[in-house]
C-alpha cells in the first residue's frame, strides 16, 4: 500500500509530512506505518516503516534524525544527534540542508516549524505537559538562535486529539488553571466532574502568543480515524497491549 503524507499548506515551501498509519509493513495491532522503535512490535517492521518514511522525503535512514521524546520542555540541534544514543528531548531545530527532523506521536500533537527565508526547521512533541511548560516556546527560541526570525515561523499542527475524545478530570483542570485562569476557555463540560480538552487550540494559541507568525492546525483527530492514525488514548480504551506511533517528518 502507498504511503499517505499529509502536509500543510503554511509549510508548502518545503518538504514535510504528517505520515498517516497507511502503506507500512507493521501487522497485528501495530498494522501500518508503525515508526515507533519504543514500542513492542518487531523492530525489523519498525525499520522497513522508518526506511520507507526516509525514502519519501528523499533522505537517507541515517538522516532521518529522532529524539528518546520524555514530555519535557529541551530543544537539541538536529547536527548533535546520533542514532546510537539520541538525547533526551521533545524538540529538534536544524539549518543544515538534508537533515530531516522527526517527532513520534499517538494523540500528542506533532508540531512542524520553518522560516523559509533563513532556511531555519524545527519539530516539536507537543503533549499536553509539554504545551503546558513551554517546549513549543522554546523551539521557537532554538529556531532564533540559528537565525530565524519568529514573526517569519510558519507552524503546522499535525493530527492530534481533539476536544471530543480528549476527556479530562478535575485534577488536570486545576493544573491548567493554576498555571492561567484563563485557560479554563479550552475546557468543555462533560458529566458530572469530567470536562474536555482543546489540546490543538491550547498548542496554537501558545504559538501565536509566542509571536509565530502563520500557525495552523490540520483538522484531524489521531482518536476518531482508526483506520489512519494510532492513538494511545483508544488503545487504552480498547485494553490493547500497546499502540503504533505516527511519525511527522521536516526537511530543509
Amino acid at each position: 500500500m502507498t504511503l499517505e503524507i499529509l502536509t500543510s499548506p503554511v509549510l508548502q515551501a518545503l518538504r514535510h509530512g504528517f505520515f498517516t498509519r497507511r502503506g507500512g509493513a507493521s501487522s497485528g495491532i501495530f498494522a501500518g506505518l508503525n515508526c515507533g522503535p519504543g514500542s513492542s512490535d518487531q523492530s525489523e517492521a519498525v525499520a522497513i516503516n522508518r526506511a520507507r518514511v526516509a525514502e519519501a522525503m528523499q533522505v537517507t535512514p541515517e538522516a532521518l534524525i529522532s529524539v528518546n521524546q520524555v514530555h519535557s520542555t529541551d530543544v537539541v540541534q538536529a547536527d548533535t544527534v546520533t542514532a546510537d544514543a539520541p538525547p533526551r528531548a521533545d524538540a529538534m531545530v536544524t539549518a543544515t540542508p538534508g537533515l530531516a527532523l522527526s517527532v513520534l506521536t499517538a494523540d500528542c500533537q506533532p508540531v512542524l516549524f520553518a522560516d523559509a527565508e533563513s532556511g531555519v526547521i524545527g519539530a516539536a512533541h507537543a503533549g499536553w505537559r509539554g504545551a503546558l511548560n513551554g517546549v513549543l516556546e522554546a523551539t521557537v527560541e532554538a529556531m532564533e538562535g540559528l537565525g530565524a526570525g519568529r514573526g517569519r515561523i510558519a507552524a503546522a499542527i499535525g493530527p492530534t486529539i481533539s476536544q471530543d475524545a480528549y476527556e479530562v478530570g478535575p485534577e488536570f483542570v486545576d493544573t491548567f488553571l493554576a498555571h492561567d485562569p484563563d485557560n479554563r476557555r479550552y475546557f468543555a463540560p462533560g458529566e458530572g466532574d469530567r470536562q474536555y480538552f482543546d489540546l490543538p487550540a491550547y498548542g496554537a494559541d501558545r504559538l501565536r502568543a509566542a509571536g509565530v507568525g502563520t500557525v495552523e492546525w490540520i483538522g484531524l483527530c489521531t482518536y476518531a480515524d482508526p483506520a489512519r492514525f494510532y492513538s494511545y488514548r483508544r488503545s487504552q480504551h480498547q485494553r490493547e497491549a500497546d499502540y503504533g506511533r505516527l511519525i511527522s517528518v521536516i526537511r530543509i
